[in-house]
């Protein structure tokens, strides 16, 4: 089974360039203003248009409501050290990098629509 997630957002095109320049992920195919999917390895983000939920979905935020509330996009990474280090050039404000109680470390990251990112990988003493 593989995971591939599907956000609905404001901007696409904002979207799509925060993965791809911050989090080094890759358009699949042409690039839309409507929907576009991306993939870093095996993780799979697709960036879909706010307006394609219609008016009675269950996912549809209320003018004002926060996006994504009550979801942690967590992405595992091989090499956590380079990868923040690369991420904290990019422009967008990153968490410190954090040695967790139970063993992992990480750093957090929110996207142009507030869906909250944590980027980690097992600790390596």
């Amino acid at each position: 089974m593989k995971l591939r997630l599907e956000l609905f957002v404001t901007d696409v095109q904002a979207s799509i360039e925060f993965y791809r320049r911050v989090l080094n992920f890759q358009e699949i195919g042409q690039a839309s203003a409507d929907y576009t999917m991306l993939t870093n390895g095996e993780a799979a983000i697709s960036v879909n248009k706010r307006e394609a939920l219609g008016h009675d979905h269950p996912l549809r935020a209320t003018d004002g409501e926060r996006l994504g509330l009550g979801v942690e996009i967590v992405l595992n990474v091989a090499d956590i050290e380079g990868f923040y280090e690369t991420t904290r050039t990019r422009g967008h404000p990153v968490s410190e990098l954090v040695l967790q109680p139970w063993g992992l470390r990480d750093f957090r990251i929110i996207d142009p629509d507030g869906y909250y990112i944590r980027v980690t990988s097992r600790h390596r003493a």
